[in-house]
């Protein structure tokens, strides 16, 4: 690959996920702080991303796949998040703010889908190029957080109080201006299908892999993927306010430790694949889950705040060995014809369905405890107990009922 073009999708990744990161993070706080939204109203801005899972595929699927080059329609979408995101800036209550994100998250998640088109358009070995350049996403994600809380301090006490956290939308709006403009000097990505071809929406869907369930241990795997989504939701809804909340300084930079972690983990992830095969692997991942629950229970910003940099540490073992272990499960037990069909359907399941539901519980303990008061830390120890105890229990059942397999899962594609 040419130098060039590396540093094009390099750059490309970066500000892929800076756009997400760079407000992603923070919603929660401050849809709590600048617009006094409830539990609530805070479940249904985060199920945005739900909404945004399930309606991609029909964005790729019959129109990127088939009548306009990926890039453009990335340069678009970008531009059009990147007038979204000012209006977000721009909104003085819920009632305003809300539409514009759901527009928003319908548009941004295909983009998800088309970085990853055009990278792999050019490259003749994904297996050993993918890895550098996504990696740079995390980066831009990482960047993100630390802006957000050693450079600007908007996740401060006293910029919280200012209303100062709303600037991380103009931020990102900006950063989308800008991706939405680069996409056009992008390497050429034409559409895949033929024009005029139709597709199902079975096909589009990856309804097509709806087979595998037939297998046994794949059906384990795949109900635990859908109910491990309501603890991710937990961590994706409340861990900023949760940490801002007690006091913790700096919290959207230190909850940056997460993607740190999850380039060791990834690196590390070949190790444990081979040492301890795939039952074991995808279970460590599901008791990390429980470990982080239980330090966010019972760490605080003082004397035990290296509890709650644990908990935000272990987010690599916790996605890593989860979910990227789990698409590599998927692919080898897809076929090569369903491939693709496979992996959507997964990411329908988890990013659409699972979390859409792991959200709206979320919200629905927070607000349960909440409204019984108490001392802060105390409410936050019975919100973070909850998911810690489905992740034990959806471990236990996992490793109950999915059976070792015969043939040893290859971890080559990592």
């Amino acid at each position: 690959m040419k130098s060039s073009i590396r540093f094009k999708l390099s750059f490309m990744m970066f500000l892929e996920f800076f756009v997400w990161g760079g407000w992603f993070v923070t919603l929660g706080t401050f849809l709590g702080s600048n617009l006094s939204a409830g539990d609530a109203q805070i479940s249904s801005a985060f199920s945005t991303q739900c909404f945004g899972a399930i309606i991609s595929p029909f964005i790729i699927g019959l129109i990127a796949d088939r009548y306009f080059n990926a890039e453009k329609i990335l340069g678009v979408l970008h531009l059009i998040g990147a007038v979204l995101m000012f209006q977000m800036y721009n909104s003085a209550d819920f009632a305003a703010f809300y539409p514009y994100l759901f527009v928003y998250m319908i548009l941004y998640m295909p983009t998800l889908a088309l970085v990853n088109s055009v990278s792999f358009n050019q490259m003749s070995n994904p297996e050993k190029d993918f890895g550098n350049i996504r990696v740079w996403g995390t980066l831009g994600w990482i960047a993100a957080g630390l802006l957000i809380s050693y450079a600007f301090h908007w996740d401060s006490e006293a910029s919280l109080k200012e209303g100062l956290m709303r600037n991380t939308f103009l931020m990102t709006a900006i950063a989308s201006l800008a991706l939405g403009l680069f996409s056009f000097v992008l390497p050429k990505t034409p559409p895949k299908a033929v024009k005029g071809e139709k597709a199902s929406v079975r096909e589009i869907l990856g309804l097509d892999a709806l087979k595998l369930l037939k297998d046994r241990n794949y059906l384990v795997f795949f109900v635990a993927s859908v109910l491990i989504c309501v603890p991710l939701a937990f961590y994706y809804q409340y861990a900023n306010p949760f940490l801002s909340g007690i006091g913790l300084e700096n919290p959207t930079g230190k909850m940056t430790f997460g993607q740190m972690s999850e380039v060791l983990f990834m690196l590390l992830l070949p190790v444990f694949f081979t040492r301890f095969g795939l039952k074991k692997t995808l279970v460590l991942a599901m008791a990390a889950w429980v470990l982080r629950y239980l330090c966010f229970a019972y760490g605080n910003a003082g004397e035990l705040s290296f509890m709650l940099i644990i908990g935000i540490a272990l987010h690599g073992a916790c996605y890593d060995f989860f979910f990227v272990t789990g698409q590599i499960y998927t692919d080898n037990k897809a076929g090569e014809k369903n491939k693709s069909a496979a992996q959507g359907l997964i990411t329908l399941a988890t990013y659409g369905v699972g979390m859409l539901v792991g959200f709206y519980i979320a919200g629905v303990i927070a607000e349960m405890y909440k409204a019984q008061g108490g001392d802060t830390l105390e409410v936050w120890k019975h919100i973070w107990t909850f998911p810690a105890i489905i992740a034990f229990i959806v471990m236990a059942l996992f490793a109950i009922f999915f059976k070792p397999e015969k043939k040893t899962v290859e971890a080559t594609n990592i």
